[in-house]
């Protein structure tokens, strides 16, 4: 009896040890932030990986609403095309939570693994792709049953650049370690091939007809254009200093780089693909840069987790959203 005593203190001790492990950031120094929009336009959510708490905003009043804590490493926000949900991913819990938008609770969490980072999700909210830069996988999550369906393997640091194409048939996948991405086929779900020539590669945007897809190079200061089809790079432009974002607008006229290092977006012409305009006023942007429908209003998060209004017809902010309530 002793002896079992003490092998199930011993066994207690172990796993509490594992608890407090996991309960350490996961690759500190990996830092990125995120935001999203729900789909009627009346909630913004957003958080950074150095905080441990997300902000949701009432974008009607234009005021923090609430604070959800109990995070570590929060790495990509996603809500469900219908709104009632919202799904997100912790590296250091290594954890997909899902949260409902109405009550701001949580709902269930499914192990993913530590070093779960960005996602993207299907047209129907179905499925949830997961990247996961630690196990250079990516988890394929059927929301339905809530299950992990199937790991697909091959990458190399897969973080945050996560992007499905418009039909829904070819994955988008950045790896940040060998500076290419990978078009995951999503019917047979494997690699069909890998696309090259990056510099430091960020956040990742495609058109509405699927021919092209643009990326941020923070390594050299430039987005590129890639045709899809051919998989090349047809043409670089220089933006600010250390682009993340490349954030294409829905009615497809133009992009957004948000640029770290410059505190500011450069705007982006199409089909010219030429610079336009630069906006200020920002501090420490990323890829955090969401769209109101009509293609009138962007928000894009700050360092400091305050959201901006920029009226994009002008190039002015409207109004700071506070992360206090005070």
């Amino acid at each position: 009896m002793r002896k079992t005593a003490s092998l199930l203190a011993a066994s207690a001790l172990w796993a509490l040890a594992q608890i407090s492990t996991a309960a350490q950031a996961f690759d500190p120094d990996i830092r990125n932030n995120t935001l999203a929009v729900s789909p009627d336009e009346s909630l913004a959510i957003a958080g950074n990986s150095q905080t441990a708490e997300l902000k949701v905003y009432d974008l009607a009043q234009g005021r923090l609403k609430a604070a959800l804590p109990g995070f570590i490493t929060p790495r990509n926000i996603v809500f469900a095309p219908d709104g009632r949900r919202f799904y997100v991913t912790d590296s250091s819990k290594g954890l997909l939570e899902r949260w409902n938008a109405g009550t701001l609770t949580l709902e269930a969490s499914l192990a993913l693994g530590p070093g779960a980072f960005g996602s993207a999700i299907d047209r129907q909210g179905a499925r949830l792709y997961v990247n996961n830069q630690a196990s250079n996988t990516v988890s394929v999550v059927d929301l339905n049953a809530w299950r992990v369906s199937k790991v697909i393997t091959s990458f190399s640091g897969p973080r945050q650049g996560v992007k499905l194409s418009p039909d829904g048939a070819e994955l988008y996948v950045t790896n940040f370690r060998s500076d290419k991405l990978s078009v995951v086929d999503t019917s047979s779900l494997s690699v069909l091939r890998e696309i090259g020539g990056f510099n430091k590669i960020r956040a990742i945007s495609i058109s509405s007809d699927g021919g092209t897809l643009y990326a941020a190079n923070s390594g050299d200061d430039t987005l590129a254009r890639v045709d899809t089809r051919s998989g090349k790079i047809t043409a670089t432009v220089a933006v600010g200093r250390e682009p993340y974002g490349a954030a294409l607008r829905p009615d497809g006229k133009v992009l957004y780089s948000g640029n770290l290092k410059s505190d500011s977006l450069t705007e982006v012409a199409l089909p010219a693909f030429r610079p336009a305009a630069q906006i200020g006023g920002l501090s420490g942007p990323r890829q955090a840069i969401s769209f109101s429908m009509d293609s009138r209003k962007a928000w894009v998060l700050n360092e400091d987790l305050s959201v901006a209004e920029l009226d994009l017809a002008t190039r002015r902010i409207t109004r700071e959203l506070k992360p206090s309530a005070n």
